[in-house]
């Protein structure tokens, strides 16, 4: 049950994050006036950052959401669980709504925005 829960609900949650990180590497990017500069940032950007991601930030990752799914289980069982997977994919919705509803600079702290004069 863990595999199938890891492979079918959380690592889908995982891939629609890190989506979410590529929207906003070509959000940043829009500040690159020309377009094939831009095109090649974006690439660098995912690129280095995926690698960044998979080889520093997976492991803590991994083991940050494998403690606090363990803790809510063993302090409230199978219900803790079931909550921990609804909260996880609460967050994932959240953002993803406000991505969509407001734009890509509305997750990111206001000092993180781009300036209103760029596309």
């Amino acid at each position: 049950m863990k595999n199938a829960v890891r492979n079918f609900y959380v690592l889908p949650c995982c891939l629609l994050l890190l989506n979410l990180c590529n929207q906003l590497a070509s959000y940043k990017a829009k500040l690159i006036d020309d377009a094939f500069l831009r095109t090649a940032a974006i690439m660098g950007m995912v690129l280095f950052g995926g690698s960044l991601v998979g080889v520093v930030a997976e492991p803590v990752i991994g083991s940050l959401v494998g403690s606090l799914h363990q803790g809510t289980r063993a302090r409230w069982g199978q219900l803790g669980e079931m909550l921990f997977l609804l909260g996880l994919g609460a967050v994932v919705f959240w953002l993803y709504y406000r991505v969509d509803v407001y734009g890509v600079g509305s997750i990111l702290p206001p000092a993180w925005r781009n300036p209103a004069h760029h596309r």
